[in-house]
């Protein structure tokens, strides 16, 4: 078996999530705009390397960009679900979120001629029915929360959480395939004014890509198969220092024990009954 996988995962966001902050005039809109450009980078990047990887595409990027959209299905990646508009689904009440979320799996569908079979949240914040709809919509996996790091764990729903302590929801089919905030590439690196807030960005990539690496190797010699879910933006990523950063990162990655793959290939291997991310 191998030493562990990585999973490459992009957030096509494009101009949604400028509209889900409520941010529309002409330069934010181009900004999203520049993660077509960003895509195209990456797909010949990818193309290269013969790896795959798994695109959570929002429908409104799907229905702006469907040419795209099936380019990246055509050059054998995965798309998967991540909201209608980038909309936070953690304020939605249970009827909007179960529409948007039957709403997204068509638009997807249509576009690119396969139905998703995983969910990504928008800012990775699921609302307390988000587990319930994905299991209701026969969903395999989502990859949204933190309760591990490098090892894949099935949903619980219902867990009541309050200052006299908690109870522990049951677990659900539904697969998570875990995320972190130190493992994408947003928060890092770009530079955002929104709300009175500054999220400062623009540091040093290979800064970044630097920890991701010690991340994978600490995973390697611990945990046995473990996952590391590597979460990067087109409009982030797709700028040419960054590029070349997340190149070399690659390249040093092909040089261990680890099998790059889709969410859907490990969500698979976990329900088959492999011990993903145990400790040695």
């Amino acid at each position: 078996m191998t030493a562990g996988f990585v999973c490459l995962t992009f957030d096509f966001d494009a101009l949604s999530s400028w509209l889900a902050r409520g941010i529309s005039s002409a330069t934010p809109r181009s900004r999203g705009e520049f993660a077509a450009v960003g895509t195209r980078r990456l797909l010949s990047v990818l193309r290269r390397r013969g790896l795959t990887s798994t695109w959570f595409v929002p429908a409104h990027t799907a229905v702006t960009y469907p040419d795209l959209c099936r380019e990246i299905v055509d050059d054998g990646h995965e798309v998967a679900l991540h909201g209608y508009a980038h909309e936070n689904v953690a304020v939605l009440d249970r009827d909007l979120e179960r529409d948007l979320l039957a709403r997204s799996i068509d638009r997807l569908t249509t576009v690119v001629g396969e139905r998703p079979r995983g969910f990504r949240a928008p800012s990775w914040d699921l609302s307390e029915h988000s587990v319930d709809l994905m299991v209701e919509q026969h969903l395999l996996y989502d990859s949204s929360m933190m309760g591990n790091d490098h090892t894949p764990y099935l949903c619980r729903t219902h867990d009541k959480v309050d200052v006299d302590g908690t109870v522990w929801g049951r677990e659900t089919s539904l697969v998570q395939i875990p995320v972190s905030w130190t493992l994408d590439d947003f928060p890092h690196l770009e530079f955002l004014r929104s709300g009175g807030a500054v999220l400062p960005g623009l540091q040093d990539p290979r800064s970044m890509f630097a920890r991701w690496y010690d991340d994978l190797m600490w995973m390697v010699r611990e945990l046995s198969a473990g996952v590391l879910t590597a979460t990067c933006h087109p409009e982030v990523i797709g700028r040419g220092h960054r590029l070349l950063a997340f190149e070399e990162w690659l390249d040093r990655v092909s040089e261990q024990d680890v099998e790059v793959a889709t969410c859907t290939a490990v969500a698979t291997r976990f329900l088959e009954g492999e011990e993903l991310g145990r400790p040695r």
